[in-house]
């Protein structure tokens, strides 16, 4: 994987005063407040850009490791602003970032491999995560992220919800709630000109229908799910939440490395084998992970902070993912599908990994070193078996700014529905 100078990701006190910037220099369209603040008082905040009473939101920073989408709003705001048409009969309002507290714990704004970026990893468990969390949790136990981001909805009931995601490594794709026609055609081309991959069979996407090459539909309610012993379900998240008001959510994915081994549609020789093959070696490197994490835990006595939580939470997956790979059908026979579950099966020990090390080396721990030579060889494993190309950041503002707007235009020629539609 080739090592080049990478550009810096804002982090949300930069996205914060760009915002403030923009909306004093255009006082008459823009505006900026704060839309609530984060379980350790950081505040969440809402760029809006025209008048219109039909609006679109979009949402950035709901995990903290996919820090593309806080550039891409800022690019989205001087697109809207420099294009009237775009404002015609539409209003855009622009969550800065969803979990700012999240944000302030993954470290790596310039990463320039894929060992740099998980030196300093943080993925939140699933309970604590804005947008998944109301799948996992009772509402009176919400975090206050979540809480303000369905008051934003609640308050703007937009025809469209965008959230802006990301993956350390693969292609892009869209998951949609519902089906916007003719989105595919527009993605497929941004994604061709900018040469960004297709995921054309994303694991996060298992067993959805497809609208085209890498946009997938939530299958209907009562649906079987591909992966059964994943604790989250989408059609509980905030994705779902904005149906209330006859909308619909896009979520558009977008890689940091690229990958060709994605995209191919082809039928995989031999998927259920390789798939036993994968749950094993995902199995194998979890529990690898349990043992550091077992060994070292009588010295982290009274240690509970959202990066050791986090590492348990993804170890906690592990075996029942694994049986779902086993004990299942593939949701899937495509090349493409197989090479999604293989970076899948990489990325939940790494990460757990990558966490458990941080955790370690702020305690000056004697297993940080070799474990860290795990990570730096798991990294390296990832990278050259996908063979990782970075995505310039320009190139990964520019895809997901497209189709996020291709997705507003397109949504909004659909009928209104009524609410609860």
């Amino acid at each position: 994987m080739s090592v080049l100078p990478h550009p810096r990701y804002p982090t949300p006190t930069e996205l914060a005063a760009s915002a403030r910037a923009l909306a004093a220099a255009r006082p008459a369209l823009c505006t900026l407040r704060q839309a609530g603040v984060s379980r350790a008082g950081r505040p969440l905040h809402l760029l809006s850009v025209g008048h219109a009473r039909r609006a679109v939101l979009v949402v950035a920073g709901a995990h903290a490791n996919e820090p593309t989408g806080g550039s891409t709003l800022l690019a989205l705001a001087e697109r809207v602003l420099g294009d009237p048409g775009l404002r015609d009969g539409i209003s855009w309002h622009l969550l800065l970032c969803a979990d700012p507290d999240g944000a302030s714990l993954h470290v790596t704004p310039q990463p320039r491999s894929l060992l740099d970026y998980h030196l300093g990893f943080y993925r939140p468990a699933g309970p604590e995560q804005p947008e998944w969390s109301p799948s996992v949790l009772p509402a009176d136990r919400l975090p206050p992220e979540t809480r303000a981001l369905t008051r934003v909805i609640d308050e703007l009931r937009p025809y469209l919800q965008v959230t802006l995601h990301g993956t350390d490594l693969g292609g892009s794709w869209v998951q949609l709630t519902k089906d916007v026609p003719g989105l595919a055609e527009a993605f497929a081309a941004s994604a061709a000109e900018l040469h960004i991959p297709v995921e054309t069979a994303a694991s996060d996407a298992a067993g959805w229908p497809a609208a085209g090459p890498g946009v997938h539909v939530m299958p209907a309610p009562g649906s079987d799910a591909a992966y059964p012993s994943m604790p989250d379900d989408a059609r509980h998240s905030t994705w779902y939440h904005v149906h209330r008001y006859g909308g619909l959510t896009a979520v558009v994915e977008v890689p940091m490395w690229a990958s060709d081994l994605v995209d191919d549609p082809a039928p995989h020789p031999a998927p259920a084998a390789e798939l036993r093959h994968l749950a094993h070696r995902l199995l194998r490197d979890g529990r690898t992970v349990e043992r550091v994490l077992a060994e070292a835990l009588p010295r982290l006595e009274g240690v509970d902070g959202p990066l050791l939580r986090a590492a348990r939470w993804v170890l906690e997956l592990v075996p029942g993912l694994a049986a779902d790979w086993t004990d299942l059908p593939p949701a899937d026979t495509t090349v493409a599908y197989v090479g999604s579950v293989d970076a899948f099966g990489r990325r939940l020990p790494l990460r757990a990994a990558a966490m458990l090390l941080r955790v370690l080396r702020e305690r000056g721990d004697d297993a940080a070193p070799p474990l860290q030579d795990l990570v730096a060889g798991w990294s390296d494993a990832f990278a050259r078996r996908f063979q990782a190309r970075w995505v310039p950041l320009e190139h990964q503002v520019e895809h997901q700014s497209r189709t996020v707007v291709a997705a507003a235009l397109r949504a909004r020629a659909l009928p209104e529905r009524p609410y609860g539609g």
